[in-house]
């Protein structure tokens, strides 16, 4: 079962080169972000607030989604609860700063399970996505999902919600090859959600095994 963190609400500026198939403007209703990769610098199993930092257009991207009247939530994979390396209290102590940070972030969803646990929470398995998209009030093939890894864009695409893949050090290059739709950094991927184009369909990931593996557990 995914949990929910309690932290609230979601951005302005212009935009960046991203990479997109052509195809029909789709903007999306919601937009469900990843947290750690993505909103804030991984660092894996962090239960400590104070170490927490955003990524370099966090901030920007989540303004400018509240500008234009886009809510936004947050599906993340915390395995390090199912571990015993941190506590759901310690999830959102950190997930409470980030929003601290950021000016808001919306509903925060968490799976706390363990990769072998075959949960239907934890990413790329959508629980998180469908939970995240209920709390919002928008069905989820009407949200869009921004994340770091082929977990989130498989976790999108099990919904039909529109996927942008924001890669970092950690992300495989299969996994950027397969993506959907990619963008340099965060605000670029709003922008492109906002204005630019998406795939008439949906483009299948690469085979992988599943859950999709990660280089940096989360």
């Amino acid at each position: 079962m995914a949990r929910t963190s309690r932290t609230d609400a979601t951005p302005s500026r212009a935009s960046r080169r991203a990479q997109v198939p052509a195809g029909p403007v789709r903007r999306p209703e919601a937009v469900l972000f990843d947290r750690d990769g993505t909103l804030c610098v991984d660092l894996p199993y962090n239960g400590d607030p104070r170490r927490v930092r955003p990524t370099a257009t966090a901030a920007a991207a989540l303004a400018r989604l509240r500008s234009a009247g886009v809510p936004t939530a947050v599906v993340s994979n915390q395995s390090g609860v199912g571990r015993g390396l941190i506590t759901m209290d310690q999830v959102e102590a950190v997930n409470r700063r980030l929003g601290e940070l950021l000016g808001g972030l919306g509903p925060v969803l968490v799976c706390p399970h363990l990769p072998a646990d075959g949960c239907g929470c934890r990413k790329p398995a959508p629980g998180l996505l469908v939970a995240a998209a209920a709390r919002l009030g928008v069905p989820p093939e009407r949200c869009a999902v921004v994340g770091d890894i082929g977990a989130d864009m498989a976790a999108a695409l099990a919904v039909r919600a529109r996927g942008v893949l924001v890669p970092t050090p950690v992300t495989r290059a299969e996994e950027v090859a397969a993506a959907p739709e990619t963008a340099t950094d965060l605000l670029a991927a709003v922008e492109l959600l906002l204005t630019g184009p998406a795939p008439a369909a949906p483009r299948q990931p690469q085979p992988q095994p599943w859950p999709w593996p990660r280089a940096v557990p989360a």
